[in-house]
Parts: C-alpha cells; sequence; structure tokens
C-alpha cells in the first residue's frame, strides 16, 4: 500500500506546498538567522535544488503570513510576525534573446509593484523607476522593504555565448541592483540566487556589502536535503522504495546516497542531496537520472571543447579557492562554471596552498553527464554512450574479445566523422568516457600518457589487457604487453586472460587494426 505523503515536485510556491499538505523540508530556522542580521545576502546553488521555494518561504515570511508557519521551527522564534512590504522579482521564465526581453521582464515587475504601492515615475529606465518604487513602497506602508531576486543571472547565462548581449545585459543589471545600495535606508533586507557567480563583481558592484553564503559553513543546508533531513522527514518513503526494488531498508539509503548525495559547498560539510531527484524516486518508486534528464549542458560542452579541456580529468579535477569563484573567466577555464552548475562537487581541500579538490558529486552526474559528452568525442550519432556500453558489457562478460573490439573499431570508423581537432587528444577522451561509464559495473584500471592508453579490464571470470599505440602497429602493442609482464600479477589467476594490442591512426581517426594474443 503506498504511503500518503505529497510530495511537492516542480511546486515552488511555499502557500501553495502548506496549505495543500506537501511535505515541506523546514528550513526556517536559517531564514529566521538571516532575518535578524538583516543586510543582503547572495546564494548560488544548482538548478532544481531549492532555491526558488527558499525565495517563496522568505516572501511568505516577511509578508507576516504567521499561519503557513504553524509547527515548523521559526515558529517558536518570531514574536511580531511584522509585515513588510515585498519587492520580488523572477527571471525565469524567459528567454533572454533580445534587448527586449529584459527591458520587458523588469517593466512587468515595475509596473506590477507601483500599481500596488502607488509609485508613479514618468522616467522609462528602470533603475529610476525602481528607485522610486523602493521610495513609495516604504513610504506608503512606514516599514523598509524587503527585496528578493530570483534567478538574477538568467539574462546573463541565456548569452555566455554572445559577447553584445552579455555585456549589455551585465551594465543594465549593474545599474538596476545598484539601486539597493543607494537606497540601503529603506530597505529592511535582501536576497539573490541563482545558479552562478557570474559577474559577481562587476553585476554587483554597487553593493559592496552583499554577504555571500554560497560557501558558508552555516548555510550549507539551506538548499537540498540533507541526510538528516532524509530520515528525519523521508524514512516512511524509503522503506516502501525498498520494498518496490527488493532492496533491504539499509541498501536502499545507499543507493540513495550513491545516485543522489555527495554535493558539497564548502570544505568539510555535510553531503547534500538533490531534492528533485529524490522527491522524484520516492514518487515513481524507480531510480532514474531525474536532474540530469531536465536539463542538458551542451553550453558547457562547448565550452570545454573551445578552451581544450582535459577531459581526462573530470574525476579528479584541482582549482584554487578564488578560481572556484570567477566564473567571468568561463572562455579560459570551464571549472568554475562546472562546479557552480552541480557538475562538479568539493571533494576535498588543501589548506596549505588553498586548493580544492573535485570530483562528481555522485552516480547521477557521473552517468549522465559522461553519457551526455561521449558524443561529442566519438563519431557515432545513433547511439546513446550507454547503448553502447552495455553493448561491450555483455561481450566482455560473457568472454567475446572479438565482439568488444569490433564494437570499438567501429566506433571510429563512422564516415560522419567531421570533428576537427587533435584527434589523437579526441580518442583519448573517448576511451576515458567509455571506460569510466563500465567502470560502473566492472572493474577498470587506466592510464593515459605520451600517447599510450593501457587498459586492463576484470570480471568474475575473464581478464582483458588491453594495448593501444598511437600510429604504430597492433603487435608492437601486444610485444608491449609482453615486454613490461602486465599479465604477471596474474600468474596465479585461474580467469581467462585475453591480451589486446590496439593500432589508432591519427591520419584517419580509426582503429585501424588489433590482434588478440594467440
Amino acid at each position: 500500500m503506498r504511503c500518503i505523503m505529497l510530495y511537492p515536485i516542480g511546486i515552488q510556491d511555499f502557500e501553495k506546498i502548506r496549505k495543500d499538505g506537501f511535505v515541506y523540508v523546514d528550513k526556517t530556522d536559517l531564514i529566521y538567522s538571516m532575518a535578524q542580521k538583516g543586510g543582503y545576502y547572495f546564494l548560488s546553488r544548482p538548478r532544481r535544488f531549492g532555491k526558488s521555494l527558499l525565495v517563496s518561504t522568505m516572501e511568505a515570511y516577511f509578508s507576516g503570513k504567521k499561519e503557513l508557519f504553524d509547527g515548523l521551527a521559526i515558529a517558536e522564534k518570531e514574536k511580531d510576525w511584522i509585515e513588510y512590504p515585498v519587492l520580488r522579482l523572477d527571471f525565469s521564465g524567459a528567454n533572454y534573446n533580445s534587448e527586449q526581453v529584459l527591458e520587458s521582464k523588469l517593466n512587468s515587475f515595475l509596473k506590477f509593484y507601483e500599481q500596488i504601492y502607488s509609485s508613479v515615475s514618468n522616467e522609462p529606465v528602470a533603475s529610476v523607476r525602481f528607485d522610486a518604487l523602493i521610495q513609495a513602497a516604504s513610504a506608503k506602508t512606514g516599514k523598509p522593504v524587503v527585496i528578493l531576486i530570483d534567478e538574477y543571472d538568467k539574462p546573463i547565462v541565456d548569452n555566455l555565448g554572445d559577447e553584445h548581449l552579455t555585456e549589455l545585459f551585465r551594465k543594465q543589471l549593474q545599474g538596476f541592483y545598484s539601486v539597493m545600495k543607494a537606497k540601503d535606508a529603506h530597505i529592511k533586507f535582501g536576497f539573490l540566487t541563482g545558479v552562478t557567480k557570474i559577474g559577481k563583481l562587476s553585476v554587483f558592484s554597487g553593493l559592496n556589502n552583499l554577504k555571500d553564503i554560497s560557501m558558508d559553513a552555516r548555510y550549507v543546508d539551506i538548499c537540498g536535503i540533507s541526510e538528516i533531513d532524509l530520515k528525519k522527514y523521508f524514512d516512511e518513503s524509503v522503506k516502501e522504495l525498498a520494498l518496490s526494488n527488493e532492496l533491504s531498508v539499509e541498501a536502499c539509503y545507499a543507493k540513495l546516497a550513491d545516485m543522489y548525495d555527495g554535493y558539497h559547498f564548502c570544505e568539510d560539510s555535510d553531503g547534500m542531496y538533490n531534492p528533485f531527484s529524490l522527491l522524484n524516486t520516492f514518487d515513481s518508486l524507480k531510480f532514474r537520472e531525474y536532474w540530469f534528464e531536465t536539463g542538458t549542458p551542451t553550453f558547457l560542452v562547448k565550452v570545454m571543447q573551445e578552451t581544450d579541456y582535459d577531459v581526462t580529468r573530470l574525476s579528479d579535477e584541482e582549482i584554487d579557492a578564488p578560481s572556484l569563484m570567477d566564473v567571468d573567466t568561463v572562455y579560459h577555464n570551464p571549472i568554475p562554471l562546472l562546479y557552480q552548475s552541480g557538475y562538479l562537487t568539493i571533494k576535498g581541500f588543501d589548506p596549505e596552498f588553498g586548493m580544492y579538490h573535485l570530483g562528481f558529486p555522485n552516480r547521477e552526474v557521473k552517468h549522465g553527464f559522461l553519457n551526455f559528452l561521449v558524443k561529442y568525442y566519438t563519431p557515432s550519432r545513433t547511439e546513446s554512450g550507454m547503448m553502447l556500453v552495455s553493448k561491450m558489457l555483455r561481450d566482455i562478460r560473457s568472454g567475446n574479445p572479438e565482439g568488444f573490439m569490433q564494437r570499438l573499431e567501429a566506433l571510429f570508423a563512422k564516415t560522419s566523422y567531421q570533428i576537427q581537432g587533435d584527434a589523437e587528444k579526441d580518442f583519448q577522451y573517448a576511451m576515458y568516457i567509455i571506460l569510466e561509464l563500465m567502470g560502473e559495473y566492472v572493474e577498470v584500471e587506466k592510464t593515459t600518457s605520451n600517447g599510450r592508453i593501457d587498459i586492463l579490464l576484470q570480471t568474475k571470470d575473464y581478464i582483458y589487457i588491453i594495448e593501444i599505440k598511437i600510429n604504430d602497429t597492433a603487435d608492437a602493442a601486444l610485444q608491449q604487453i609482453e615486454d613490461k609482464g602486465y599479465a604477471r600479477r596474474f600468474a596465479d589467476d585461474k580467469r581467462s586472460i585475453f591480451k589486446i594490442g590496439v593500432r589508432f591512426s591519427t591520419e584517419t581517426r580509426c582503429i585501424e587494426s588489433w590482434k588478440l594474443a594467440e
């Protein structure tokens, strides 16, 4: 029998969640803490991580809607429940492909609140009208204003590949946001959120008192679901999921962590679960890549290719602290954008050198991203990376090295392969991606250096030792396996061993030959 819990999938309205009985993971103690300190706050989090719901919750709180918070942490702390004038601007829901779209969004926002607070301005400039609106709202209510801005960066993110529009929107938003600094005496609280910190210093240059809590240990779980939250709010859901998937409760918790946990927003912090994926999993009773399916990182891949980013570093990347925050140089270094978009996360920190160690947060992100990435470095366009890998895995598990190599050979023999650039690097990147995907199902060891690729695949019954030579013969590859004694470590192993030598040509971009040792 299904549990009766209602999951707010795609619902970002706090009032609707509370009134209609959807489950709500209480973050209101952190909202209260910020409200008491006042000032301006900025939060960066990946998409579908609960940012809009957080903004909606703040809107309800500052609007004095006490009844919506019954039973929540803030109800025990707040005694006054003062109703402040709230100005909420949400940049989502539009594709900012022209100057007019941003102007229309700002005009719609201003017009709506100008009618509420009787603000009159004959100026066409949005920043001037915003200034007058804050003044009018404060004067009409006798209270300072609360300003909440959701997806602040969307106009810029939508146009990262268009320098003209990016710079145009940056200047417009810089002037608009700077009004908050000028009207500080009339503002109680300001909160801005988005996926990235693009233009943080330039767009927010007028807000030099902006408190960035994106990597503040006190606020790591202000969005998302922690392990404590999972067990407190969803224990019955986990039990139901376990039963449906024929898992023990302990194994189900472990699988949820493997699939959806692992986001770290500062060093030494507890991991956070992606709420969108968790809620969808509980609702459908199926483990799938829900977050990744809602958006594809096409622009990120384009940046990675244009910057010649070494794809083999994805699982084990390093970056210094200042660079991790600098998305303004995205076309020189895609790592900050990969981190802030949620494709990489903090795995460790070296305080001596101020270096962050980054990697994939969980299986969902790793599997989804690599599966998406493989088509950019291989000629095949007819099947997904996972379809290809599944067929290769069947060959490997059944002791069919010929079938495995024929699939690999065919992958790089497509006549439609038009990728320009370094053939050797593209081949190594493609092999890395394929082996990373296979590594979730069989034991894989690999090294890549100086044009050489060594691969060791192990299953319950078979061992595959593969040497790939760039612009050399398959016989030379097999000879290296013998000369280096790659099989010696398995001398007492009862499993069948296959030794395979491969030649890859950078001229033809193909596996031109391969040979199985007799």
